[in-house]
């Protein structure tokens, strides 16, 4: 072919491009969307994003939230539902680099790190500034306190902002502490450690058996020693870390750890803890309690669960086990820590690199976490779920019912409180809880807590994660501490003699130095110190 005709033929193939182009433009231009305003072109359809969360249970992205989700973003969500361990998928995600475009991790995965530095996750500050103005303003400092060691961020965070809900207590038989200590029974007045001793010697003194049975004065749940660790901590006051003149330290170095464990030993061994409550598992827990022998036990106020709905089935209200303050000497029972809380959440939200919609992405998240998306995902749809009354929201009666009577058959089947995205804690413009279905309506037991260890809350957010990164040599020197500590304290628990306990105790601490407990503490004081840093700077 001539040069000529090389250059005709090139000419009409640009002019042909150039038509096609054109036409193209004029096309799709009428279809044009500002990304996620749920005004997209027919022609183009919603966009699909892949998401994980180790959260869901597998459920479609279909239900009447969802398609209002999807409705008002012009996204739909492709849930990626782990198989096993979300933990372990974690890690192979990242291995792999085969990630969705976004990822829900807890806050305190060791893996969580690690998909920032590697860059899996992209920053999200300039998207935020352009797409995110109902997100700045809900989140407010709590974006400043999530930046990563660089000053970014790369996540948010998820049922973020302090719940002023209590967590642990000292969980007893109303009906029974009203013939042992009327006084006492309202929760208006805490116990001290010393009454508390008395008060389950004289129920077994009282009480040998109940019903046949053989009486128990406090049983705890083997399987969640942090439950029964975490409520003696609290009438101890004692926190995450123990700060010795300003450096943290592992918190059984503090000593009044070693006062609340040599408590916890006498009341053992005096026949007033059950004596095989370290083989116990939830569901033997839970059935004893249901007996409506045992007296007390540590823990969650809300634990019990279907062990306070059979004792509430059988006798009444004031049957089942309520949450109480127990203060132990010197402490001041305002300073009591039965409710560790976080204000930064649980869970970690991300946009990871592979996303080939960011700032669509960022228009999703900033309509879940703005003030209207946080009630269509705890509340419902206007008119279905919920009325507005006098400017409030009223939910519909059956409704708010029907998760008393089958909690999970009614999130199946109306997505409320489904999908559990951007959840802020506390109370929204109207002076209401963003979280209808637990807090609208509060039970006996929830509200006798609330009374009692409302103001034992405090906030761990400045000592959350601190420990050695995952897959280091320090990560693995925490874990043999963890182990030593996990195998001591139960062994001291359960010890025959009171200076069995402290021995086992000090060989617990020996034997922490020798695995080099110090090693690991460095390393939380650097990170601690890196937090604070960041925190200051706005």
């Amino acid at each position: 072919m001539s040069m000529k005709k090389t250059k005709k033929w090139m000419v009409m193939g640009i002019t042909a491009a150039l038509v096609v182009g054109l036409l193209a433009g004029c096309s799709s231009s009428e279809g044009t969307d500002s990304a996620g305003t749920g005004e997209k072109g027919a022609e183009q359809g919603p966009i699909t994003l892949t998401w994980f969360d180790g959260n869901t249970k597998g459920e479609p992205f279909t239900d009447a939230v969802a398609q209002q989700i999807t409705e008002k973003t012009g996204i739909e969500i492709s849930i990626q539902q782990p198989t096993g361990n979300p933990t372990e998928k974690l890690s192979l995600m990242l291995a792999s680099g085969d990630y969705p475009d976004v990822v829900v991790m807890s806050r305190g995965d060791a893996s969580l790190d690690k998909y920032i530095s590697s860059g899996a996750f992209i920053p999200l500050d300039e998207l935020i500034e352009k797409y995110g103005a109902d997100l700045k303003e809900m989140y407010g400092d709590t974006l400043t306190k999530t930046r990563y060691t660089d000053g970014k961020n790369y996540y948010l965070a998820n049922w973020y902002g302090l719940d002023s809900d209590p967590v642990f207590g000292m969980l007893m038989r109303q009906s029974l502490l009203e013939e042992l200590a009327p006084e006492k029974a309202d929760g208006s007045e805490p116990l001290t450690t010393d009454e508390f001793e008395a008060l389950l010697k004289q129920f077994k003194q009282k009480y040998s058996t109940i019903d046949g049975k053989e009486s128990v004065p406090m049983t705890m749940n083997g399987e969640n020693m942090g439950a029964n660790l975490g409520t003696f901590k609290g009438m101890w006051g004692l926190k995450t870390y123990y700060d010795n003149n300003g450096r943290l330290q592992y918190d059984v170095k503090d000593p009044k750890y070693r006062e609340m464990l040599l408590y916890m030993n006498r009341l053992y061994r005096e026949g007033l803890i059950e004596k095989e409550f370290a083989i116990s598992k939830t569901q033997t827990w839970i059935q004893k309690l249901t007996t409506g022998a045992v007296f007390s036990t540590p823990g969650a106020y809300w634990d019990p669960g279907n062990g306070n709905a059979a004792l509430k089935k059988d006798g009444g209200e004031k049957n089942q086990l309520f949450a109480y303050k127990v203060v132990a000497p010197g402490v001041d029972p305002a300073q009591t820590t039965f409710g560790p809380r976080s204000s930064l959440g649980w869970d970690a939200i991300a946009i990871t690199k592979n996303n080939k919609h960011p700032e669509e992405t960022m228009k999703l998240f900033n309509y879940l976490a703005s003030d209207e998306g946080q009630h269509l995902l705890l509340w419902g749809k206007e008119g279905e779920q919920y009325t507005m009354v006098d400017g409030k929201r009223q939910p519909d009666p059956a409704f708010l019912q029907s998760f008393k009577d089958n909690w999970d058959e009614t999130v199946k089947t109306s997505g409320v409180r489904k999908w559990l995205w951007f959840i802020k804690n506390g109370l929204d413009p109207n002076g209401q809880p963003y979280d209808m279905a637990v807090k609208y309506q509060r039970s006996e037991v929830d509200e006798l807590a609330i009374k009692s260890l409302g103001d034992s809350v405090w906030d761990t957010a400045e000592y959350d994660n601190l420990n050695p990164d995952g897959g280091t040599p320090e990560a693995l020197t925490a874990q043999k501490v963890k182990d030593i500590m996990d195998q001591s304290i139960t062994r001291a628990i359960i010890a025959p003699t009171e200076a069995e306990a402290n021995a086992i105790f000090d060989k617990m601490l020996e034997d922490m130095k020798k695995a080099g407990d110090e090693k690991v503490e460095d390393i939380i004081n650097q990170k601690y110190a890196q937090r604070m840093e960041v925190w200051e700077t706005k």
